[in-house]
């Protein structure tokens, strides 16, 4: 497919993990990409064909969109004005209260406007409370901008983008029948089906999905807390009650819920329903409580004021590179008061100089955790104590 005046798409922070595999994803089905991002160093790797982080087969594609000259990374906001498309990824946050932030969605929206021009259709793609798409339209149409919105959210798991950018339904919410039809135009490129919903729908939908997983990883993290406190291993009962049983086969293994959007969607799900959400609040507690409890188990059979404790894996889930929200590091707070050191690594990660090589923290704890389910932990050569919530080593979760 060429390229197309009428696909002439800028994705405003399209440096990150949700702007920058869409943008190429975009780029590589036949639109003219520009990923406008206010982080140069980002930026500049990007330009480089270096992703800033990790996605399978992200660095490939990009580097052949590159050549291809679809695609290209810019901090010139200038960029917008000669859009026909400008996608936003920049979500709602929450903040140190736990209650969602609008305000970073309208610092954009005010940042941008003077290069918006009529005719452009504006896409929300990151998360957002619900209300925020009515509030951009209330915005443009307050500072007389003619411009179609709708919002299109991203449902990928970090490290899948790619595929799932091309085996999931796009959802499109779009209050108008033109803004609605110029989304599925796009997302037509890459999605195998699209469903039309109202933006409100679309907001709660986005919601719903991560609140829903979040849910879910609270209800296995108390069983198996309740089968612990018997001296029963949860695996050996989630095997049972899985195996063979289609009404239970999704009952997920106990591990750290964490990342950027479950917690902080499940909190904004919160403040929406005027903090009556007694099951979100109650897995909160569950899944950010998850480390104490391992600790206090752990103590129960070892010194720990007089030991080294490691900790392998300090991604927020396994076989990735992002930190962001990991209950690894909330496991490192618990145990800097619990034992006499606490030592960290992850070859995934870059950026924390606090970390050590995993050779070297194999060898120097005497007990380990492991935070990350990365799939290279199944096969370690190590005769320490090992606490293996995931269950990767195949020998149970009994603490």
């Amino acid at each position: 497919m060429s390229n197309s005046v009428e696909n002439r798409v800028v994705i405003v922070g399209g440096c990150g993990h949700v702007g920058l595999p869409l943008a190429v994803a975009l780029s590589a089905s036949g639109s003219a990409i520009i990923s406008y991002d206010v982080n140069l160093s980002a930026v500049n790797l990007v330009n480089s064909g270096v992703a800033p982080f990790f996605e399978n087969g992200l660095d490939q594609l990009l580097n052949h969109e590159l050549s291809a000259k679809r695609f290209s990374a810019t901090t010139d906001m200038g960029v917008i004005g000669n859009a026909d498309i400008i996608i936003v990824v920049i979500g709602t946050p929450v903040d140190e209260h736990l209650n969602p932030d609008p305000a970073s969605i309208r610092k954009v929206l005010e940042e941008i406007q003077p290069f918006l021009k009529d005719g452009q259709l504006l896409i929300l793609r990151s998360t957002i409370y619900p209300g925020v798409t009515q509030m951009v339209e209330s915005f443009l149409s307050a500072t007389g901008n003619q411009i179609d919105v709708a919002f299109c959210p991203e449902r990928i798991a970090e490290g899948y983008a790619l595929d799932e950018l091309r085996s999931l339904p796009q959802i499109i919410g779009a209050r108008t029948a033109e803004s609605r039809a110029r989304a599925e135009k796009l997302f037509t490129q890459l999605a195998p089906s699209i469903i039309h919903v109202s933006p409100e729908e679309a907001e709660l939908a986005k919601l719903f999905t991560n609140t829903w997983r979040y849910l879910k990883f609270a209800a296995a993290n108390q069983l198996y807390m309740i089968a612990n406190d018997a001296g029963v291993d949860f695996e050996r009962v989630r095997m049972a009650v899985t195996t063979g049983y289609p009404r239970a086969s999704d009952m997920p293994g106990a591990g750290f819920a964490a990342g950027p959007c479950l917690l902080k969607d499940t909190m904004q799900l919160a403040a929406f329903n005027n903090n009556q959400f007694t099951l979100g609040h109650a897995s909160m507690m569950v899944n950010e409580g998850l480390p104490l409890y391992l600790v206090s188990q752990v103590e129960k059979r070892y010194e720990l004021k007089k030991l080294t404790v490691g900790i392998l894996g300090m991604a927020f889930k396994g076989d990735n590179d992002d930190t962001r929200s990991s209950l690894s590091y909330k496991l490192k707070h618990v145990l800097d008061f619990r034992c006499k050191k606490v030592i960290c690594a992850d070859e995934n990660v870059r950026g924390d100089d606090s970390l050590i090589p995993e050779s070297q923290l194999i060898s120097d704890a005497d007990v380990i955790f492991i935070g990350a389910a990365h799939k290279r932990y199944r096969s370690i050569d190590c005769t320490k104590p090992i606490i293996d919530i995931w269950n990767l080593r195949g020998n149970g979760v009994l603490i």
